[in-house]
């Protein structure tokens, strides 16, 4: 289960990018992701399916991390996932409004913040600091860049790197995690 963690930001990253480029006129720079998966938009179906992807590695994740690590971790994994699903049932443009779009989004921008930031105590107990380190820093880069996502015409550019990097930290863990190694692996350090 903990490989959804890889799984599900390798399809998302690259469904956003190979989309993204699939349409003449969209700008990684300006337009939002969830614009590839508005209604109506050519990249509609292929866009929500790596919401879908990514929502369900995510959960994953959240279920093997929350028996690993932390409950609590585990749980911001899980969040992190349902809100992914919410987005992809509600598209920009379509049938729910765009609020409820953008109420999912903004949990999710949340939850997969809070994520590494629940990670990181219960990585200084087992002893392994520099995982610490890296949790703290990936949920305040993540944070700061998806801040700046709301404002200014760099939209798009801020939303994919604040989620970038913390997918990037939910892979590392991931494998991690699978491989048994790092703060995953023997007995916690002193």
């Amino acid at each position: 289960m903990s490989l959804g963690g890889v799984a599900g930001p390798l399809v998302f990253v690259g469904t956003w990018a190979l989309a993204g480029a699939a349409v003449d006129g969209s700008s990684p720079v300006i337009d939002a992701i969830s614009d590839l998966a508005a209604d109506g938009a050519s990249t509609h179906a292929a866009m929500t399916a790596g919401f879908v992807v990514f929502g369900l590695g995510l959960i994953a994740f959240g279920l093997a991390l929350r028996v690993a690590l932390d409950r609590r971790a585990g749980i911001a994994g899980i969040a992190t996932g349902a809100c992914t699903l919410g987005v992809a049932a509600t598209p920009l443009g379509g049938w729910s409004g765009d609020s409820l779009h953008a109420t999912f989004a903004i949990l999710g921008y949340v939850t997969i913040v809070a994520l590494p930031l629940l990670a990181a105590t219960p990585f200084a107990e087992r002893g392994r600091h520099g995982w610490m380190v890296a949790a703290r820093l990936t949920a305040a880069g993540s944070a700061l860049l998806l801040t700046a996502s709301a404002f200014g015409p760099a939209h798009g550019l801020w939303q994919r790197l604040g989620l970038t990097v913390a997918d990037a930290w939910v892979v590392a863990t991931a494998l991690s995690l699978a491989g048994a190694v790092g703060p995953f692996s023997g007995e916690p350090r002193p």
